[in-house]
């Protein structure tokens, strides 16, 4: 390889460095997740999944919200949750709309079981 064809090589290395990365390329915030056990006051799980299942579309930064009834506990129910980031939670809990479930849900929570905080990395759409 002559003179000519390196510097010509390292130019085009260096065009090419210059070209921004897309934006799916550059690093980002990672997400994070919830997975969190409710216990109802006996009797009372249905009510609450219904509690917890209003308002639960209009949450900023929140991808996915499932509350899930447990098979082995007539009393459990499971709260899976993806947010765009743990800012997005933690300001979720200061909404209108969440505070109002809070205060309606309360009365028929016995107590909470295992909870788990995730790194979702994939599967959200």
């Amino acid at each position: 390889m002559n003179r000519r064809d390196i510097v010509n090589l390292t130019g085009a290395a260096l065009a090419l460095a210059a070209v921004p990365l897309p934006i799916a390329a550059k690093e980002t915030m990672p997400m994070y997740g919830l997975i969190g056990q409710m216990m109802a006051t006996p009797g009372n799980r249905d009510a609450l999944v219904a509690i917890l299942a209003e308002g639960t579309d209009a949450m900023p930064g929140c991808l996915g919200y499932v509350v899930a009834t447990d098979s082995e506990n007539p009393d459990a129910i499971w709260i899976t949750e993806v947010w765009d980031g743990k800012a997005s939670h933690t300001a979720s809990l200061k909404l209108p709309a969440v505070q109002a479930a809070i205060a309606k849900a309360r009365p028929i929570i016995a107590g909470f079981g295992h909870r788990f905080e995730t790194t979702p990395v994939a599967g959200v759409r």
